[in-house]
């Protein structure tokens, strides 16, 4: 991906864990790089078609200037996030925030915080079986596209289909949509839920009746499993409920520990259903 590099700018802020720093200030240093796709500024030579790394410059100045944190690793942090919610062709930002008269006791020429933060691809499943499973669906897709740190790229049809598992039970409303997040894939559960909460989800039965449930399919291309999340979904390459509806929003989605799209998978569960 191209670059935009900002090296060293200076910027006066009232930073640090001292009530004495916070009241009086200091100097910190800021460098950036800016990740975003430059072909079409390389060919048109159009400042619309880039990022003005003169107003970045200026956001940078403002944001320092006009925050107060006691850490550093909260003053970069949180300007990568700025930088990234609020210029539309960013896609990764790389920030170092250097402190050069740190309040340690000790000489030394700088400390710097760098940080490193991009927005990702998330895969959600939507599930309901009770009440208005519609409004149910329709409301989960508004708090999560309305969320901080998330763009709402697109959402399936939603299809009816049997219960699985635990079938003496209403039919279920099923769907998928796409996300962009900053979240972490643990900070996306937890957004996840807390929707399903405030919708009345009741985790008391497995594979039982809810309101609302939403499961992360896929984070990017990541391979995890810890003690409450595991990615890709476990079971989700086996539940039709899902593929469906994921064929119609990213049909050639890879599964990245079968090395299958999401159509083969489709395909190869209704010639085999479990």
């Amino acid at each position: 991906m191209d670059r935009i590099n900002i090296n060293n700018l200076e910027v006066f802020g009232n930073h640090g864990v001292f009530p004495e720093e916070r009241a009086l200030g200091q100097k910190f240093i800021i460098s950036a790089t800016l990740y975003a796709d430059l072909h079409t500024a390389c060919m048109t030579d159009d400042l619309n078609d880039s990022i003005d790394y003169s107003g970045i410059c200026k956001k940078i100045r403002s944001f320092v200037e006009e925050n107060t944190f006691s850490l550093i690793e909260a003053v970069a942090g949180r300007l990568a996030w700025k930088l990234l919610t609020e210029e539309p062709l960013l896609r990764r930002v790389w920030v170092e925030v250097k402190k050069p008269w740190a309040a340690i006791g000790v000489q030394l020429d700088t400390v710097s915080v760098e940080v490193d933060r991009e927005w990702h691809c998330a895969y959600i499943a939507l599930g309901s079986n009770i009440g208005n499973k519609k409004a149910h669906l329709d409301s989960a897709v508004g708090e999560i596209s309305n969320a901080e740190g998330c763009r709402l790229k697109c959402v399936s049809e939603y299809i009816e289909t049997e219960p699985y598992g635990f079938t003496e039970q209403d039919a279920f409303l099923n769907g998928c949509l796409v996300i962009e997040t900053l979240l972490d894939p643990h900070e996306l559960l937890r957004l996840l839920n807390g929707i399903e909460d405030r919708n009345g989800r009741v985790r008391d039965i497995r594979w039982g009746p809810r309101t609302l449930d939403l499961d992360i399919i896929y984070y990017d291309d990541i391979i995890m499993s810890d003690e409450t999340l595991r990615i890709p979904h476990a079971e989700a390459h086996k539940r039709e409920f899902v593929l469906q509806p994921l064929s119609g929003v990213a049909p050639y989605k890879m599964h990245p520990v079968f090395k299958k799209t999401t159509l083969e998978l489709l395909n190869e569960l209704r010639s085999n259903p479990r």
